[in-house]
């Protein structure tokens, strides 16, 4: 078969642009070269639907920042993901750094971000009574919220699934060439996909990809950044973002509630050569730790219940890299994607699309289906709710994680959902079974039995993330 469209990445970026194809009528494929959905960028990232008052007026950051942030709430409603729009403080230590709140606010505004305002200290204490007293005033940006960084890639995916693109796992692109006919041939190892278009999703590694095709105007930088996730009894010591003056670096440390109760301090800033680099290190982690507090002096490493790192693409021209490709024009590269990309997705990916849609003629899909099955979240349900789904099906009844309240019936229906989970990671991203204080030592050999069950796999054979993540090596009886 030749696709219309092959997008490689399938990261929050390639999932959304994915799903917006899927409103054409065409063949499009989502190739990714690891074992899921989400994990690059997507999987290790601040969750923050930034406002966009950060961004330089004119760019393409700034754009589609501000654009995607407007769309994020349908986006989820759609997906049936959680979104709070909580809002952001930006917070000045100093009368110097009050200065550079005016700056921001006067940049957000050019960018068209609504409801800015500069507050002093004694409101910045109403609404954030734990705040350093050092904080002098805050940049008040009401638009800004959190999301589910994993579900948002995931059910983008899973819709885009549904609505008839073909996803492919495991499908590291190492060669790309054109037939006689201008087709696309796409290799990875012995697998091959044709088709017409390529959109170029591969976060870090979009320079390598379009130096397949002989493109080497990409310059992607990894950067790493490293994060502490504090326990849930933390819940309600933020009720914000709350950032610190940005440096060249990024958007410095923040703190910030999660979609799911617990606290997010980070990230780090570091250059790495190896795009690989998932370690975490004690001095950044202590660093991001000591930045944290400055914010909020009452964050406490005791209920700190793991941390990660993540790797941001930078590009060399300090803005997404979003266009045709000069050597070939049905090649798009969509590069440099780093923050606020999680914020500025469903606009990024309306933008792909239409630009492919116009430049190929394809025709709207009236079939297109805009609403994901509304998964089940057990914890959230009243009693009456929960005990009128386990008359219906008694896996509900079984709990499987007992940190966050997770049933077998929800770890099963992420593993037969479209674009489901096949390891033990790609649950604990969409159920959250394994993300609470135990990190799964409780659940994780129920869990791989569940996988064993459902896959028709031998236990061995399931992986905590694919490759060569095999939990367990053999048996003994």
């Amino acid at each position: 078969m030749i696709y219309d469209v092959a997008v490689i990445g399938a990261g929050v970026i390639g999932a959304h642009i994915a799903r917006q194809l899927s409103r054409y009528q065409i063949r499009a494929a989502l190739l990714e070269r690891c074992n899921d959905v989400a994990m690059g960028t997507s999987k290790a990232n601040s969750a923050i639907v930034h406002a966009g008052f950060d961004a330089l007026p004119g760019t393409l950051k700034a754009k589609f920042n501000v654009e995607g942030t407007r769309l994020m709430p349908e986006v989820c409603r759609q997906l049936h993901i959680p979104y709070k729009n909580i809002g952001s403080l930006l917070i000045a230590f100093s009368e110097e750094e009050r200065g550079v709140l005016e700056e921001l606010r006067e940049r957000g505004e050019e960018n068209g971000v609504p409801g800015l305002e500069i507050i002093g200290r004694e409101q910045l204490l109403e609404l954030e009574p734990n705040v350093s007293p050092e904080a002098v005033a805050a940049l008040l940006a009401p638009s800004a919220g959190i999301v589910c960084p994993f579900e948002l890639c995931s059910a983008a995916a899973e819709s885009a699934v549904q609505n008839g693109v073909a996803f492919f796992r495991n499908f590291a692109v190492d060669k790309i060439d054109k037939t006689e006919k201008n087709v696309f041939n796409i290799y990875a190892g012995a697998q091959s996909v044709q088709a017409r278009y390529i959109v170029n999703a591969a976060g870090v590694h979009c320079d390598e990809v379009a130096a397949l095709i002989g493109d080497n105007s990409l310059r992607t930088t990894a950067r790493k950044g490293e994060y502490l996730l504090m326990d849930k009894s933390q819940n309600g010591l933020v009720k914000h973002v709350l950032f610190q003056c940005p440096n060249k670096m990024g958007k410095g440390v923040l703190v910030t509630p999660t979609v799911d109760g617990n606290i997010l301090v980070g990230p780090s800033a570091a250059d790495v050569e190896d795009k690989e680099d998932l370690t975490t290190v004690a001095e950044a982690l202590s660093g991001v730790y000591a930045r944290g507090c400055k914010s909020i002096p009452a964050l406490s490493l005791r209920e700190v219940i793991t941390s990660f790192a993540g790797l941001r693409a930078h590009s060399d021209t300090d803005d997404f890299v979003i266009g045709p490709s000069g050597k070939h024009p049905r090649f798009y590269n969509v590069a440099g994607i780093e923050s606020p990309g999680l914020s500025a997705a469903p606009a990024i990916a309306v933008h792909v699309a239409e630009e492919l849609a116009e430049q190929a003629g394809f025709a709207v899909n009236e079939s297109f289906v805009p609403e994901r099955r509304e998964p089940v979240r057990f914890r959230e349900l009243t009693d009456a709710e929960r005990l009128a789904l386990i008359a219906k099906d008694k896996a509900y009844a079984r709990i499987v994680c007992r940190c966050e309240m997770v049933t077998e019936g929800e770890i099963r229906d992420a593993i037969r959902a479209p674009a489901g989970a096949v390891d033990l990671d790609g649950v604990k991203r969409r159920t959250r079974s394994g993300a609470g204080r135990c990190q799964s030592g409780f659940c994780g050999p129920k869990v791989l039995e569940l996988l064993s069950k459902e896959l028709d796999i031998p236990w061995e054979a399931v992986t905590k993330f694919g490759g060569e993540s095999n939990v367990l090596v053999g048996k003994t009886k």
